[in-house]
């Protein structure tokens, strides 16, 4: 498997070059994030370890970016800030998950191991459909080749858990998913169900798909057993 780190701090780099390999994985590095798209684009690299203060694009800048071509690889934030509002505007970037500097190598490792086993959890429970053709419900067109979702011809930015979300839902149109469906699937056993809030996720996305979201035609609930797409 590769990790691809970008980060512009030569002793980070070195550091983390012996942490990484000594794991068992490819190393590449990017020093600013211009050069982390390009390495991004010609690697596709399993999980990519992304620091906020890069030159030229920040680090959620580069996130964001990923996220239009690959809703599904892990990205990880390294920053030396551990304050709520940096941690909002990374996952409001498309992270998956946030380590603030200093840390531990085992920590570090654990994280690594516990996102890549998240992303083969929801590869293998996606359907396989989903991801080999694109899929048409109403207004709604999923595109699991350029990972892309519109309605009404205009592109709609998901978050990867929202694209997960609605492309498993997808493959089965008007089936009932209830809450712990969704978890299963897409968050995997190793996390605590209490700890998830499907519906600020199911709100979310009415929020950029529905043209009345308090109204959803689309992404309906199913009064006391859970939520489907399409009728």
């Amino acid at each position: 498997m590769k990790i691809m780190l970008v980060d512009d701090e030569p002793s980070l780099c070195s550091a983390l070059e012996i942490i990484i390999t000594k794991a068992g994985f490819d190393f590449y590095c990017a020093t600013d994030g211009v050069a982390a798209l390009e390495l991004f684009g010609l690697e596709k690299p399993d999980l990519v370890i992304l620091d906020v203060m890069v030159p030229k694009l920040n680090g959620f800048e580069v996130c964001e970016e990923i996220r239009k071509t690959d809703s599904h690889v892990p990205i990880l934030i390294l920053s030396a800030k551990g304050d709520i509002v940096d941690k909002k505007i990374g996952f409001k970037s498309g992270a998956d998950d946030y380590l603030t500097k200093p840390f531990e190598e085992e920590e570090l490792l654990l994280r690594i191991d516990v996102l890549l086993r998240r992303r083969d959890k929801v590869m293998e429970n996606l359907p396989s459909k989903c991801l080999t053709r694109k899929t048409k419900i109403g207004d709604l067109v999923i595109d699991p080749i350029r990972y892309e979702v519109s309605v009404r011809d205009r592109l709609v930015n998901l978050t990867p858990k929202e694209y997960q979300i609605i492309t498993l839902m997808a493959g089965y149109p008007g089936k009932v998913f209830t809450r712990e469906d969704l978890i299963d699937c897409i968050w995997g056993e190793e996390y605590e169900t209490g700890s998830i809030s499907v519906p600020v996720y199911i709100r979310h996305i009415r929020e950029k798909i529905e043209e009345d979201p308090s109204n959803p035609l689309l992404l309906q609930t199913v009064w006391r057993f859970g939520y489907k797409l399409g009728n």
